[in-house]
């Protein structure tokens, strides 16, 4: 189990969950905005300086790359670290030029002049602004991530063609493809220095972090980047003195911003290209980040150490790069955005908080005003090598196996080639539209068989059932012979409205001419056909677990008179097992679950259960109830992975403190409730007790005779915890629990009920709970769950006190939040 961990990134709640009380800090609670002095703690300095020492020649070479002045790389850099740092969402998040954007950037730079660049930066900026306020981040990263990784990878291709003719001593084209038509002709007048001195560098680059050793392990604490820098610097000094190097002109010269000048729509889509890709390699770059720091906290924390950092509130992030940019803008600076490299440095390099950020842009600052006689002798090829290899690092083989595996891949390599033939805008507009084609090709992929079994015609739909499908769907169904038994398995969990009239149209002929038609689903997903289409009831499990969907056995209640879950048969005509098979059948009925949950429900969750197991669980329930297979506890209580840590036993019980687990006690119940309310910090506890308990029968029917010859049954010796619900029974016989107005139908519910009610009593006698309920934090509810009604009754507040004449369970309607104002 994994200690309570912050919610999640982009996810809207599925229920309202109650407040702590006041002053106890809640996890699922964005950063605080304000009114809080920044801390700056000792690992925040020397994190500040690992990555200010990464931060300058990778300003530097970024403005190179997009022929823009230097020093505005190092304008970009500071603003970036100080303003998005202090005002940004992501606190170890470090702001700066963009890789990303550097393709874009050279287009504007070419097209309209720095000036008119700068101008354009600010309009960004601006918008980041409006959308970061209309609360709009969740919906950037609504972006197919093929789609973001295929821009980005094609913006790495442009970047590394470009810083190729630059490393090789020759000047950039004004496009990839001119880049690369150029490079034959580049190559045949290529001069010795500048290969060199860039090779030099990658080599640095490339092999810094695999140094071996202790004396390794030790120079590795320099950045890979500084390093390759410093040495390619020295080794020019020496042996390449007139190489090109770095000009950082006066910065009396600097030029800032002037307003627009040309096409007003071509400017508008310039603005927007800036906005969109800003936006969504700072978003992207956040939630990065933010796992990291998550993986660095579940490394270092133990079992019972408080939270990890709290996660990103994505909307002031995309407020604080708005204000970023248009400073930066203002002030003659490149475009700022996020960086997963600078961001991942931080938190590797032990930041705590935004402090680091902030200090790496002081530091990028002061050296802007002390260094220049320094960055002035940087070769020109060693920053154009370094740039190379972070654009061909934005080209990401983990990404492209990844959407490989999702059938992304037409989608990213579409997105690839329109960025690298076109600009970043056409690109994106490419791979959306390769992704609609994509999507519509998938939707008219259902398949349909038709096959014949026992004389039972049965039709099979794989897929989902759209209007591009209704065509093959008309033609198999109007294959069956008229009048004739079928059963029509809809395996897919979506239906238009055009699917769902043709089968009603073919449904009302065949019942019309004699025949009978049964439908059924088997992939536990959710299917939007109405009941008369199929069975509702089959959602969400898998039909050979209802009763509804396939004739089923009664078997035999054991003798113990323990929890009977089993259904009774049900009329349907599916396809399920005989009776005799059912119990051979067993090893099968699992597989065949697994293998429908890993072929149809597993590609809906995988991505949710992965943010979870990397976040940790922080469920605001335990909710105890029995071991019944009939009480399925996320059904009725509409909750999904991550909300409810689940206690089951027979009988819901609670056993009472001390209870010596030699006497026949058990200590799971204990720790269960110890870690939820400890280590968890759950806000409410729920008994759940449910009709026809078998245990509440076993209880009333007594304990089978026991001695010497025969000893106490582990049944008994855990049902022995439920003997005080039964003496409460007794001693309030004229004053039962009553459900709704109503007293209990028989004395097997009346247990039931009273069972709720004691084993809230015994919670309470736990240290751990006793101390939440005095300081406020925690809530206890009873809870009982009437099966054959499918209706949830919760215990009245106060009742659950025992102090009350009657403990009263009320019913929970359809409207209960409206009504109660929840």
């Amino acid at each position: 189990m994994s200690a309570c961990a912050p919610t999640r990134h982009d996810r809207t709640p599925r229920r309202s969950r109650p407040r702590r009380a006041s002053g106890v800090k809640s996890p699922h609670s964005p950063p605080p905005t304000g009114g809080r002095r920044l801390r700056i703690a000792g690992a925040d300095v020397s994190a500040s300086i690992t990555v200010f020492l990464i931060a300058v020649p990778m300003s530097l070479g970024l403005a190179l790359a997009v022929g823009a002045p230097l020093e505005a790389g190092l304008v970009a850099a500071a603003i970036g670290g100080i303003v998005a740092g202090l005002l940004g969402g992501t606190p170890l998040q470090v702001s700066g030029p963009s890789a990303g954007l550097t393709v874009v950037t050279a287009e504007l730079i070419q097209v309209y002049g720095w000036r008119t660049t700068c101008a354009i930066t600010v309009g960004a900026g601006l918008l980041q602004i409006l959308l970061g306020t209309l609360r709009a981040a969740r919906n950037a990263l609504a972006v197919s991530p093929a789609i973001v990784h295929g821009t980005l990878a094609g913006i790495g291709v442009a970047i590394a063609l470009a810083q190729l003719h630059i490393m090789l001593g020759g000047s950039p084209q004004s496009s990839v493809v001119a880049n690369a038509l150029a490079l034959p002709e580049q190559l045949a007048r290529i001069s010795p220095a500048a290969p060199l001195i860039g090779t030099l560098t990658i080599a640095v680059l490339l092999l810094w972090p695999r140094l071996p050793g202790r004396v390794g392990r030790t120079v590795r604490r320099i950045p890979a980047a500084l390093a390759s820098v410093v040495i390619a610097t020295s080794v020019a000094a020496v042996a390449a003195p007139g190489l090109a190097r770095v000009d950082l002109p006066s910065w009396r010269s600097h030029a800032l911003p002037e307003l627009p000048q040309g096409p007003v729509l071509a400017l508008a889509t310039a603005v927007f290209t800036v906005l969109l890709v800003a936006s969504l390699e700072s978003l992207l770059a956040a939630v990065a980040v933010d796992k990291l720091a998550a993986d660095r906290a579940g490394e270092q924390a133990p079992l019972t150490s408080p939270a990890p950092p709290r996660r990103s509130d994505l909307d002031r992030e995309l407020r604080g790069q708005g204000i970023a940019n248009t400073l930066t803008g203002l002030l003659g600076g490149l475009p700022v955005a996020g960086g997963v490299v600078r961001g991942s440095a931080n938190v590797r390099a032990g930041a705590t908080g935004r402090a680091s950020t902030v200090l790496h842009g002081v530091w990028v600052l002061l050296a802007a005003g002390l260094l220049i006689t320094v960055f002035e002798w940087i070769p020109l090829a060693a920053l154009a090598a370094l740039v190379m290899v972070v654009g061909i690092q934005m080209v990401s083989f983990a990404h492209i196996r990844n959407v490989h595996r999702h059938r992304e891949f037409p989608v990213y390599a579409a997105t690839v080639a329109g960025v690298v033939a076109f600009e970043a805008l056409a690109g994106v507009a490419v791979g959306v539209g390769v992704a609609v084609i994509v999507s519509l090709h998938r939707l008219g992929r259902t398949k349909i068989t038709s096959t014949e079994q026992d004389g039972r015609h049965v039709v099979t739909v794989h897929g989902q059932l759209t209007f591009l499908a209704v065509p093959r769907l008309t033609r198999a169904l109007g294959q069956l012979p008229p009048g004739v038994d079928a059963t029509v398995e809809l395996d897919g969990f979506f239906m238009d409205h055009a699917a769902y009239e043709a089968i009603q149209a073919w449904r009302g002929a065949q019942l019309a001419q004699g025949g009978r038609v049964d439908f059924t689903g088997r992939s536990g997903s959710r299917i939007a056909e109405p009941a008369a289409a199929a069975h509702s009831c089959c959602r969400p499990w898998t039909p050979w677990r209802n009763h509804h969907c396939h004739d089923r056995p009664t078997l035999p209640a054991d003798n113990s008179g323990a929890t009977d879950s089993r259904p009774d048969s049900g009329s349907g005509s599916g396809t399920s097992p005989t009776a005799g098979a059912g119990r051979k059948g067993g090893a099968h009925r699992l597989l065949s679950g697994l293998s429908s949950f890993q072929r149809n429900t597993a590609p809906l969750v995988r991505d949710e259960l992965a943010r979870l197991a990397s976040e940790g669980q922080c469920p605001s329930q335990l909710f105890i109830t029995c071991a019944d297979s009939r009480l399925v506890t996320s059904m009725i209580t509409s909750s999904g992975p991550g909300d409810l840590f689940t206690v089951r036993n027979v009988g819901n019980l609670v056993p009472p403190p001390g209870t010596a687990p030699a006497g026949g006690g058990d200590d799971s119940v204990a720790a269960a409730i110890e870690y939820a309310v400890e280590v968890l910090r759950v806000e409410s506890i729920t008994v759940c007790g449910h009709s026809g308990c078998g245990a509440m029968q076993a209880l009333l029917k007594g304990e089978p005779d026991s001695g010497p010859e025969k000893p106490r049954t582990p049944l008994w010796r855990w049902l022995r915890h439920g003997l005080p619900s039964l003496e409460r029974m007794a001693s309030r016989r004229h004053s039962w629990a009553r459900i709704s107005g109503r007293l209990p139908a028989d004395e097997v519910e009346q247990l039931c009920l009273t069972n709720v009610v004691q084993q809230l009593e015994h919670l309470r006698a736990h240290e751990s709970v006793a101390r939440r309920l005095a300081e406020g934090t925690l809530q206890l509810h009873g809870m009982y769950f009437h099966v054959g009604e499918a209706q949830a009754y919760l215990l009245t507040e106060g009742s659950s006190s025992g102090t009350e004449p009657d403990e009263v369970f009320d019913r929970v309607g359809t409207g209960e939040l409206e009504r109660t104002g929840v």
